[in-house]
């Protein structure tokens, strides 16, 4: 079904209606990459920024279920050789020490600080954040798919947790975009859910 703010929605899939941009290219060829391995689901800012929002950002946010270290090994090592360096290590073993400490990651071109991939380590002791990874939202801008979670979730998530100035403006900025598509149900739904990461 096409709306009249840019985008339709077919098959349980958003597509956005626009051309890529430099920085949807940076995160696709790391997804491209990251999907041979694991899971994923790409949160915050960029989620607001795909759909549409004008602002810069330095890092996209991207949870991953902590895999084993043969599978880091491969995949660290395949994202060197394709042109990517991690700010934490040079090796896959040191960078791997701070995966399963659930420490975050950072990944840039070589020869850039940004933007950058934030990789985030979760389980399913990270209640809220695990829930959205199970419940992933397919989007798609010109040829290139990728998850996201729930556009209500998301919402909630910014409004509740993240709340800074920005957050918040990012929310807005979802809630008028997708206002065709929100469903009021799943709000109450994931506001529990999210609420219970503030106990």
């Amino acid at each position: 079904m096409e709306y009249k703010k840019g985008y339709s929605f077919e098959n349980n899939v958003i597509i956005i209606n626009r051309e890529l941009t430099e920085l949807d290219i940076f995160v696709k060829d790391f997804l491209e990459i990251l999907k041979k391995y694991s899971d994923y689901l790409v949160v915050s800012g960029f989620v607001s920024i795909s759909s549409g929002r004008t602002r810069g950002t330095e890092d996209v946010d991207i949870l991953f279920p902590i895999i084993d270290e043969s599978e880091f090994s491969l995949l660290f090592n395949e994202l060197i050789i394709k042109g990517f360096w991690c700010y934490q290590a040079d090796d896959f073993k040191q960078a791997y020490s701070y995966i399963k400490g659930f420490n975050s990651i950072r990944f840039a071109r070589v020869g850039e600080m940004f933007p950058n991939i934030e990789l985030i380590p979760i389980n399913p002791s990270k209640k809220a954040k695990y829930f959205e990874f199970t419940h992933p939202q397919k989007i798609k801008i010109d040829g290139f798919e990728f998850k996201i979670p729930p556009i209500e979730f998301e919402i909630l998530y910014k409004e509740i947790i993240l709340a800074g100035k920005k957050d918040m403006e990012d929310a807005r900025h979802l809630r008028t975009f997708f206002s065709d598509i929100l469903n009021h149900n799943k709000f109450k739904e994931y506001e529990k859910i999210i609420s219970g990461e503030l106990k």
